[in-house]
Protein backbone atom coordinates (compact mmCIF):
# COMPACT_ATOMS: atom_id res chain seq x y z
CA UNK A 1 0.00 0.00 0.00
CA UNK A 2 1.33 3.44 -0.89
CA UNK A 3 2.12 5.95 1.88
CA UNK A 4 1.32 8.87 -0.42
CA UNK A 5 -1.12 11.32 1.12
CA UNK A 6 -4.08 11.98 -1.16
CA UNK A 7 -5.06 15.68 -1.03
CA UNK A 8 -8.53 16.56 0.15
CA UNK A 9 -11.06 16.85 -2.65
CA UNK A 10 -11.62 20.28 -4.10
CA UNK A 11 -14.98 21.97 -3.61
CA UNK A 12 -15.27 22.25 -7.41
CA UNK A 13 -17.45 19.12 -7.59
CA UNK A 14 -19.58 20.05 -4.58
CA UNK A 15 -23.29 20.84 -4.86
CA UNK A 16 -24.39 24.36 -5.65
CA UNK A 17 -24.21 26.55 -2.54
CA UNK A 18 -27.41 27.58 -0.80
CA UNK A 19 -28.27 31.24 -0.41
CA UNK A 20 -26.57 33.14 2.41
CA UNK A 21 -29.20 34.04 5.01
CA UNK A 22 -29.39 36.75 7.66
CA UNK A 23 -32.90 35.98 8.88
CA UNK A 24 -32.41 32.89 11.04
CA UNK A 25 -34.72 32.22 13.98
CA UNK A 26 -33.69 30.85 17.34
CA UNK A 27 -35.93 27.82 16.84
CA UNK A 28 -34.22 27.02 13.52
CA UNK A 29 -30.74 27.23 15.01
CA UNK A 30 -31.65 25.09 18.02
CA UNK A 31 -33.23 22.50 15.73
CA UNK A 32 -30.06 22.36 13.63
CA UNK A 33 -27.83 22.11 16.71
CA UNK A 34 -29.91 19.21 18.10
CA UNK A 35 -30.02 17.12 14.91
CA UNK A 36 -28.75 13.53 15.13
CA UNK A 37 -24.99 14.00 15.14
CA UNK A 38 -24.19 12.08 11.95
CA UNK A 39 -26.90 13.95 10.06
CA UNK A 40 -25.64 17.25 11.45
CA UNK A 41 -22.03 16.60 10.46
CA UNK A 42 -23.12 15.47 6.99
CA UNK A 43 -25.24 18.59 6.44
CA UNK A 44 -22.51 20.89 7.73
CA UNK A 45 -19.88 19.15 5.63
CA UNK A 46 -22.01 19.56 2.52
CA UNK A 47 -22.50 23.27 3.22
CA UNK A 48 -18.78 23.64 3.89
CA UNK A 49 -17.75 22.02 0.61
CA UNK A 50 -20.29 24.06 -1.33
CA UNK A 51 -18.77 27.34 -0.09
CA UNK A 52 -15.14 26.54 0.80
CA UNK A 53 -12.14 24.46 -0.19
CA UNK A 54 -11.97 21.71 2.48
CA UNK A 55 -8.17 21.59 2.13
CA UNK A 56 -7.91 25.26 3.12
CA UNK A 57 -7.37 25.07 6.88
CA UNK A 58 -5.87 28.33 8.06
CA UNK A 59 -3.26 28.38 10.82
CA UNK A 60 -3.28 31.43 13.08
CA UNK A 61 -0.71 32.22 15.77
CA UNK A 62 -1.79 34.14 18.88
CA UNK A 63 0.53 36.18 21.10
CA UNK A 64 -0.25 38.04 24.33
CA UNK A 65 1.43 41.39 23.77
CA UNK A 66 0.28 42.87 27.11
CA UNK A 67 -0.62 40.43 29.87
CA UNK A 68 -2.65 40.65 33.08
CA UNK A 69 -4.14 43.45 35.12
CA UNK A 70 -7.30 43.76 33.03
CA UNK A 71 -10.07 45.73 34.81
CA UNK A 72 -12.81 43.55 33.29
CA UNK A 73 -14.24 40.75 35.47
CA UNK A 74 -14.77 38.02 32.83
CA UNK A 75 -15.32 34.90 34.94
CA UNK A 76 -13.25 32.65 32.67
CA UNK A 77 -10.18 34.87 32.32
CA UNK A 78 -7.02 34.62 34.47
CA UNK A 79 -5.92 38.03 33.14
CA UNK A 80 -8.65 39.80 35.10
CA UNK A 81 -7.37 41.95 37.96
CA UNK A 82 -10.45 40.77 39.90
CA UNK A 83 -9.19 37.17 40.08
CA UNK A 84 -6.22 37.42 42.43
CA UNK A 85 -6.10 33.66 42.91
CA UNK A 86 -4.99 33.14 39.32
CA UNK A 87 -1.58 34.56 40.29
CA UNK A 88 -0.86 35.77 36.78
CA UNK A 89 2.02 38.25 36.64
CA UNK A 90 1.31 41.60 35.00
CA UNK A 91 3.47 42.41 32.00
CA UNK A 92 3.78 45.67 30.12
CA UNK A 93 3.24 45.97 26.37
CA UNK A 94 5.93 44.06 24.53
CA UNK A 95 8.42 46.00 22.37
CA UNK A 96 7.50 46.15 18.70
CA UNK A 97 10.71 44.41 17.65
CA UNK A 98 10.03 41.44 19.96
CA UNK A 99 6.50 41.04 18.63
CA UNK A 100 7.64 41.11 15.00
CA UNK A 101 10.31 38.51 15.78
CA UNK A 102 7.57 36.23 17.10
CA UNK A 103 5.48 36.93 14.01
CA UNK A 104 8.36 36.01 11.70
CA UNK A 105 8.87 32.74 13.59
CA UNK A 106 5.14 31.97 13.35
CA UNK A 107 5.24 32.53 9.60
CA UNK A 108 8.26 30.25 9.25
CA UNK A 109 6.32 27.54 11.10
CA UNK A 110 3.37 27.78 8.70
CA UNK A 111 1.03 30.36 10.26
CA UNK A 112 -0.98 32.48 7.84
CA UNK A 113 -2.37 34.94 10.38
CA UNK A 114 -0.73 36.58 13.39
CA UNK A 115 -3.05 37.61 16.20
CA UNK A 116 -2.05 39.96 19.03
CA UNK A 117 -3.97 40.30 22.28
CA UNK A 118 -3.65 43.03 24.91
CA UNK A 119 -5.39 42.76 28.28
CA UNK A 120 -7.11 46.15 28.15
CA UNK A 121 -10.70 47.17 28.77
CA UNK A 122 -10.14 49.66 25.97
CA UNK A 123 -6.93 51.07 24.53
CA UNK A 124 -5.90 54.64 25.25
CA UNK A 125 -4.68 56.87 22.47
CA UNK A 126 -1.00 57.50 22.93
CA UNK A 127 2.36 55.67 22.76
CA UNK A 128 0.98 52.17 23.44
CA UNK A 129 -1.71 52.42 20.79
CA UNK A 130 0.83 53.87 18.36
CA UNK A 131 3.06 50.86 19.08
CA UNK A 132 0.20 48.49 18.27
CA UNK A 133 -0.29 50.28 14.95
CA UNK A 134 3.40 49.75 14.23
CA UNK A 135 3.04 46.05 15.08
CA UNK A 136 0.13 45.75 12.65
CA UNK A 137 2.13 47.42 9.88
CA UNK A 138 5.08 45.13 10.61
CA UNK A 139 3.00 41.94 10.51
CA UNK A 140 1.41 43.00 7.24
CA UNK A 141 4.87 43.74 5.90
CA UNK A 142 5.76 40.09 6.54
CA UNK A 143 2.96 39.07 4.18
CA UNK A 144 0.70 37.77 6.96
CA UNK A 145 -2.84 38.61 7.94
CA UNK A 146 -2.90 40.72 11.12
CA UNK A 147 -5.53 40.50 13.86
CA UNK A 148 -5.67 42.26 17.22
CA UNK A 149 -7.92 42.09 20.26
CA UNK A 150 -7.64 45.17 22.47
CA UNK A 151 -11.05 45.48 24.10
CA UNK A 152 -13.57 48.17 23.22
CA UNK A 153 -12.72 50.58 20.41
CA UNK A 154 -13.82 54.04 19.44
CA UNK A 155 -14.66 54.70 15.81
CA UNK A 156 -11.48 56.76 15.35
CA UNK A 157 -9.32 53.97 16.78
CA UNK A 158 -10.92 51.45 14.45
CA UNK A 159 -10.22 53.76 11.53
CA UNK A 160 -6.55 54.13 12.52
CA UNK A 161 -6.21 50.35 12.74
CA UNK A 162 -7.75 50.05 9.29
CA UNK A 163 -5.30 52.60 7.90
CA UNK A 164 -2.42 50.57 9.40
CA UNK A 165 -3.62 47.58 7.37
CA UNK A 166 -5.36 45.50 10.05
CA UNK A 167 -7.01 42.44 8.52
CA UNK A 168 -9.35 41.53 11.35
CA UNK A 169 -10.42 42.61 14.83
CA UNK A 170 -11.32 40.01 17.44
CA UNK A 171 -14.07 40.90 19.91
CA UNK A 172 -15.98 37.85 21.10
CA UNK A 173 -19.56 37.91 22.35
CA UNK A 174 -18.62 34.95 24.58
CA UNK A 175 -22.20 33.67 24.97
CA UNK A 176 -25.82 34.56 24.35
CA UNK A 177 -27.31 37.80 25.70
CA UNK A 178 -29.41 36.08 28.40
CA UNK A 179 -26.46 34.28 30.04
CA UNK A 180 -23.94 37.06 29.46
CA UNK A 181 -24.58 38.80 32.79
CA UNK A 182 -23.66 35.61 34.67
CA UNK A 183 -20.16 35.79 33.18
CA UNK A 184 -19.32 39.51 32.87
CA UNK A 185 -20.58 42.60 34.70
CA UNK A 186 -18.04 45.26 33.71
CA UNK A 187 -19.26 45.78 30.16
CA UNK A 188 -22.60 45.19 28.50
CA UNK A 189 -23.59 43.11 25.51
CA UNK A 190 -24.42 46.34 23.70
CA UNK A 191 -20.88 47.59 24.41
CA UNK A 192 -19.55 44.60 22.53
CA UNK A 193 -21.95 45.06 19.64
CA UNK A 194 -20.99 48.73 19.37
CA UNK A 195 -17.31 47.85 19.02
CA UNK A 196 -18.19 45.33 16.31
CA UNK A 197 -20.09 48.08 14.50
CA UNK A 198 -17.10 50.43 14.71
CA UNK A 199 -14.87 47.70 13.28
CA UNK A 200 -17.27 46.98 10.44
CA UNK A 201 -17.69 50.66 9.59
CA UNK A 202 -13.90 51.02 9.37
CA UNK A 203 -13.77 48.23 6.79
CA UNK A 204 -11.92 45.76 9.02
CA UNK A 205 -12.86 42.08 9.05
CA UNK A 206 -14.80 40.92 12.11
CA UNK A 207 -13.57 37.98 14.23
CA UNK A 208 -16.29 37.14 16.76
CA UNK A 209 -17.36 33.94 18.47
CA UNK A 210 -17.77 32.53 21.94
CA UNK A 211 -17.03 29.97 24.61
CA UNK A 212 -18.88 26.78 25.48
CA UNK A 213 -18.69 24.99 28.81
CA UNK A 214 -19.25 27.95 31.16
CA UNK A 215 -22.54 26.59 32.51
CA UNK A 216 -24.71 27.95 29.71
CA UNK A 217 -27.70 26.18 28.18
CA UNK A 218 -27.89 25.00 24.58
CA UNK A 219 -30.35 27.87 24.13
CA UNK A 220 -27.62 30.33 25.13
CA UNK A 221 -25.25 28.85 22.57
CA UNK A 222 -27.93 29.11 19.91
CA UNK A 223 -28.69 32.72 20.90
CA UNK A 224 -25.04 33.66 20.41
CA UNK A 225 -25.00 32.07 16.95
CA UNK A 226 -28.29 33.80 16.17
CA UNK A 227 -26.77 37.23 16.87
CA UNK A 228 -23.77 36.46 14.68
CA UNK A 229 -25.68 34.76 11.86
CA UNK A 230 -28.12 37.64 11.50
CA UNK A 231 -25.37 40.22 11.11
CA UNK A 232 -25.03 41.33 7.50
CA UNK A 233 -22.42 40.55 6.44
CA UNK A 234 -21.54 37.60 8.66
CA UNK A 235 -18.31 37.78 10.66
CA UNK A 236 -15.41 36.69 8.49
CA UNK A 237 -14.11 34.62 11.41
CA UNK A 238 -16.02 32.78 14.15
CA UNK A 239 -13.87 31.29 16.95
CA UNK A 240 -15.45 28.37 18.79
CA UNK A 241 -13.74 28.04 22.17
CA UNK A 242 -14.12 25.43 24.90
CA UNK A 243 -13.66 26.75 28.41
CA UNK A 244 -10.19 26.18 29.83
CA UNK A 245 -10.96 26.18 33.55
CA UNK A 246 -8.08 28.08 35.16
CA UNK A 247 -7.36 27.84 38.88
CA UNK A 248 -8.18 31.07 40.68
CA UNK A 249 -11.01 32.10 38.37
CA UNK A 250 -14.72 31.81 39.25
CA UNK A 251 -15.10 28.99 36.71
CA UNK A 252 -12.15 26.94 37.95
CA UNK A 253 -14.39 24.01 38.97
CA UNK A 254 -16.34 23.73 35.74
CA UNK A 255 -16.06 20.19 34.30
CA UNK A 256 -14.63 19.72 30.79
CA UNK A 257 -17.23 19.72 28.05
CA UNK A 258 -17.98 16.70 25.90
CA UNK A 259 -15.89 17.07 22.70
CA UNK A 260 -19.04 16.38 20.70
CA UNK A 261 -20.43 19.69 22.02
CA UNK A 262 -17.63 21.41 20.10
CA UNK A 263 -18.44 19.35 17.01
CA UNK A 264 -22.08 20.46 17.24
CA UNK A 265 -21.11 24.12 17.64
CA UNK A 266 -18.68 24.01 14.70
CA UNK A 267 -21.29 22.30 12.54
CA UNK A 268 -24.10 24.69 13.47
CA UNK A 269 -21.89 27.74 12.93
CA UNK A 270 -20.92 26.39 9.52
CA UNK A 271 -24.53 25.85 8.43
CA UNK A 272 -25.77 29.30 9.47
CA UNK A 273 -22.59 31.16 8.39
CA UNK A 274 -21.42 29.19 5.34
CA UNK A 275 -18.44 31.31 4.31
CA UNK A 276 -17.00 32.27 7.71
CA UNK A 277 -13.71 30.91 9.00
CA UNK A 278 -14.92 28.64 11.79
CA UNK A 279 -11.94 28.64 14.14
CA UNK A 280 -11.43 25.66 16.42
CA UNK A 281 -9.85 27.65 19.21
CA UNK A 282 -9.23 27.38 22.97
CA UNK A 283 -9.73 23.97 24.55
CA UNK A 284 -8.47 22.08 21.50
CA UNK A 285 -5.60 20.66 23.54
CA UNK A 286 -8.06 18.35 25.31
CA UNK A 287 -9.33 16.89 22.01
CA UNK A 288 -8.05 13.69 20.46
CA UNK A 289 -6.85 13.72 16.86
CA UNK A 290 -10.08 12.00 15.88
CA UNK A 291 -12.26 14.62 17.60
CA UNK A 292 -10.37 17.41 15.82
CA UNK A 293 -10.82 15.68 12.48
CA UNK A 294 -14.55 15.36 13.19
CA UNK A 295 -14.64 19.13 13.76
CA UNK A 296 -12.93 19.63 10.38
CA UNK A 297 -15.52 17.37 8.76
CA UNK A 298 -18.19 19.51 10.41
CA UNK A 299 -16.81 22.66 8.80
CA UNK A 300 -14.07 24.01 11.07
CA UNK A 301 -11.37 25.45 8.81
CA UNK A 302 -8.92 27.21 11.07
CA UNK A 303 -6.86 26.41 14.15
CA UNK A 304 -4.59 28.38 16.42
CA UNK A 305 -1.07 27.18 15.80
CA UNK A 306 1.57 27.31 18.53
CA UNK A 307 2.07 26.18 22.12
CA UNK A 308 0.32 29.15 23.81
CA UNK A 309 -3.07 30.85 23.44
CA UNK A 310 -2.49 34.09 25.32
CA UNK A 311 -1.94 32.56 28.78
CA UNK A 312 -3.20 28.97 28.38
CA UNK A 313 -1.58 25.95 26.80
CA UNK A 314 -2.29 24.91 23.22
CA UNK A 315 -1.35 21.90 21.12
CA UNK A 316 2.32 21.50 20.24
CA UNK A 317 3.13 22.82 16.79
CA UNK A 318 4.81 19.63 15.58
CA UNK A 319 1.77 17.55 16.60
CA UNK A 320 -0.50 19.93 14.72
CA UNK A 321 1.75 19.80 11.67
CA UNK A 322 1.66 15.99 11.74
CA UNK A 323 -2.14 15.97 12.07
CA UNK A 324 -2.60 18.35 9.16
CA UNK A 325 -0.20 16.41 6.95
CA UNK A 326 -1.99 13.17 7.81
CA UNK A 327 -5.28 14.57 6.50
CA UNK A 328 -3.66 15.96 3.37
CA UNK A 329 -2.92 19.59 4.28
CA UNK A 330 0.71 20.49 3.49
CA UNK A 331 2.61 22.47 6.15
CA UNK A 332 6.31 23.32 6.44
CA UNK A 333 8.61 21.64 8.93
CA UNK A 334 8.39 23.25 12.36
CA UNK A 335 11.38 25.36 13.35
CA UNK A 336 12.37 26.88 16.69
CA UNK A 337 10.08 29.58 18.03
CA UNK A 338 11.46 33.09 18.33
CA UNK A 339 11.50 32.90 22.11
CA UNK A 340 13.84 29.92 21.95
Amino acid sequence: MSDTVVPLASSASSPAPAAIRHDWTLAEIQTIHDMPLLDLVHRAGSVHRAHNDPADIQRAALLSIKTGGCPEDCAYCPQSAHHKGANLPRERLMPVEAVLKEAAAAKANGAHRFCMGAAWRKPKDGPDFDAVLEMVRGVRGLGMEACVTLGMLTQSQAQRLAEAGLTSYNHNLDTGPEFYGDIISTRTYDDRLQTLEHVRQAGIGVCCGGIVGMGERVRDRAEMLLVLANHAPHPESVPINALVAVEGTPLEDRPPIDPLDLVRMCATARIVMPKARVRLSAGRKSLTREAQILCFLAGANSIFYGERLLTTANNEADADAELLRDIGVPVPEVTLAAAE
